[in-house]
């Protein structure tokens, strides 16, 4: 056994909500005293009319929004990344993953629409910063916002999953990926055509429908369960027990199926445009 090669895979995460309770772009926006329902407001405009890919909307507001350009330096990306509140458990995760679980090896990034500064001082002594991809900008010599590099957001992560993967000798069905929103689409989507495990960690209905796994935790930790149960094939005694020898003890684990309906009466006319949607919703629990 001691000779047998460790199968090798890479596991990528989201960073805003996924890592962290909360998006960075409100945090920074708080920062810079930016009221942060302002924020809100311009993203899901950009959003709403496909201005840039989805995940970019900061990105795109650090560069062309007057007052997010006049306001925001180098280091107030740094600050925000000590001020996001984390998930609990994430080095421990690292931690175990990087070691190797029955044969399984598995190198961590995170993938992230997110300046890299931000992302780069939450993360500093977690992860190490060449394993960290985030949007990229050059500045000026005063710390000002010059122009971007490259952003990591949308098809920018198919992009750049795939040259890890060249990096890594690997297959595209040795990939774990782990998100919450809508940049996270075209990744999962990719990795789901060639076998790999996507993990979706929040009820947004356009990716838990699209992720092979939904998990809600508090924990970063807790994207272990499907990774053992998909990959390495374990049974639940055995993956609660991994987690007790590790110190971290199962309190809860419940495995529900929600379906979303919009239900009309079969003679009631279909809704035609201008007229307000009142949607008739029943959640179905299986």
């Amino acid at each position: 056994m001691a000779d047998k090669p460790l199968k090798r895979y890479i596991f990528a995460s989201d960073f805003d909500q996924t890592l962290t309770f909360n998006d960075s772009g409100y945090v920074l926006a708080e920062l810079v005293g930016i009221p942060t329902e302002d924020f809100e407001r311009k993203a899901k405009g950009m959003a709403k009319i496909n201005l840039v890919q989805q995940g970019a909307e900061l990105a795109y507001l650090l560069l062309h929004d007057p007052e997010f350009k006049a306001k925001v330096r180098k280091e107030h990306l740094r600050e925000v990344g000590k001020r996001i509140r984390l998930k609990s458990d994430i080095k421990l995760l690292y931690q175990l993953l990087d070691a190797g679980i029955d044969g399984h090896q598995f190198d961590f990034y995170v993938l992230s629409a997110a300046p890299v500064e931000i992302v780069l001082s939450a993360l500093e002594d977690i992860v190490p910063p060449d394993h960290i991809f985030g949007t990229e900008f050059r500045y000026k010599p005063s710390g000002e916002i010059d122009t971007i590099v490259r952003a990591t957001a949308g098809y920018g992560k198919v992009v750049l999953l795939d040259r890890l993967l060249e990096q890594q000798v690997a297959g595209p069905d040795h990939v774990v990926y782990t998100g919450d929103g809508s940049s996270d689409i075209h990744v999962m989507l990719h990795i789901n055509a060639r076998d790999g495990l996507t993990i979706a960690v929040s009820e947004t209905p356009n990716v838990s429908q699209i992720a092979k796994r939904t998990v809600l935790s508090t924990s970063a930790l807790a994207v272990l369960a499907p990774i053992l149960e998909e990959v390495a094939g374990w049974e639940r005694y055995r993956i609660r027990s991994f987690f007790e020898a590790n110190g971290m003890l199962i309190q809860e684990w419940e495995r529900v199926r929600t379906d979303w309906l919009t239900v009309r009466p079969a003679a009631e006319p279909a809704q035609t445009e201008g007229e307000p949607a009142v949607p008739r919703l029943a959640r179905a629990n299986s």
